[in-house]
């Protein structure tokens, strides 16, 4: 067994659409109209055989609520590695992105946080050197 496809609710397909590739780098996957929505994926350049993210639709009220009592927890959705984390916020910075928490070091990783435009606070990590 395998993970396959993972999910980040969005309240704007398009909106995500943009920021996960143009920002984040991620490419396109799968489009494929699903009634008023779309089954959307994005994909690593640096995998793109590996696992889709799917930006689905957070239509559902629970998806709202539960979107909702993560970011005002400060809690992120999901987690993405990232070679080093203090280039990688400075690169985000430079495209006007709103990183809610600088770099930390969490013990054997260095951790920030961003928000994605599309209601959610998505970590970025990187491992750190061994001592």
């Amino acid at each position: 067994m395998r993970i396959n496809v993972t999910s980040v609710l969005v309240d704007d397909q398009d909106r995500a659409l943009d920021f996960y590739t143009r920002v984040l780098g991620f490419v396109p996957s799968t489009d494929v109209p699903v009634g008023e929505y779309r089954w959307l994926t994005v994909v690593s350049p640096e995998q793109p055989d590996g696992v889709e993210l799917l930006l689905e639709p957070d239509s559902h009220p629970a998806a709202r609520t539960f979107k909702q009592a993560l970011r005002a927890d400060g809690i992120p959705v999901t987690s993405f590695a990232v070679d080093d984390v203090a280039a990688e916020v400075e690169r985000l910075r430079a495209l006007d992105v709103r990183i809610v928490q600088e770099p930390m070091d969490a013990g054997p990783v260095i951790i920030a946080i961003l928000d994605d435009t599309c209601g959610n606070l998505i970590q970025i990590a990187s491992q750190q050197p061994a001592p």
